[in-house]
């Protein structure tokens, strides 16, 4: 039975392997994010809470995926490039990868089932879904897309 995300592993968006036990002792954001899509302003929030949390055990990780309305067609090249140009991001950025179906990505699975969206659907329906980590691994709060990540700062903040 899995009790937190330190089991997982990922690709960065250099297809480097990356295991969550790295991030042992952090608080964490995790987004699946999108470069077309009308939420995709949030990465400019997203980067605040980087830049104010980053030094305080905090980082938000983000999870590029195609599955809404292709509103992620990019390369990996293309995604880092419109972040690093359009929003200065600084935080760790993933491999694209599936967050519904059949090929979801293991680690999105554990966290819709942990923490459930809207009438107990474990489903993601859109981009910007956040799922707040406390610094166990464990899936503490599930946020909607239309959830501003400056509305997140006291609950990061409570973690810390």
């Amino acid at each position: 039975m899995t009790k937190n995300i330190y089991q997982f592993s990922c690709e960065d968006i250099k297809g480097q392997k990356v295991e969550l036990a790295d991030y042992q002792g952090k608080v964490l954001l995790i987004v699946n994010t999108a470069s077309k899509c009308g939420f995709t302003p949030q990465y400019e929030g997203l980067e605040e809470l980087q830049k104010k949390y980053g030094s305080k055990n905090f980082s938000v990780l983000a999870f590029p995926c195609n599955q809404f309305g292709g509103q992620e067609p990019g390369s990996s090249n293309e995604i880092i490039e419109f972040c690093s140009l359009n929003y200065k991001n600084t935080f760790p950025i993933f491999s694209k990868i599936n967050v519904n179906g059949s090929d979801a990505h293991p680690l999105f699975n554990y966290l819709t089932k942990e923490k459930k969206g809207i009438l107990g659907t474990e489903k993601i329906k859109w981009n910007f879904t956040k799922f707040l980590i406390n610094n166990n691994g464990e899936p503490i709060a599930r946020y909607g897309p239309s959830t501003p990540p400056d509305d997140i700062q006291s609950d990061i903040e409570d973690l810390l």
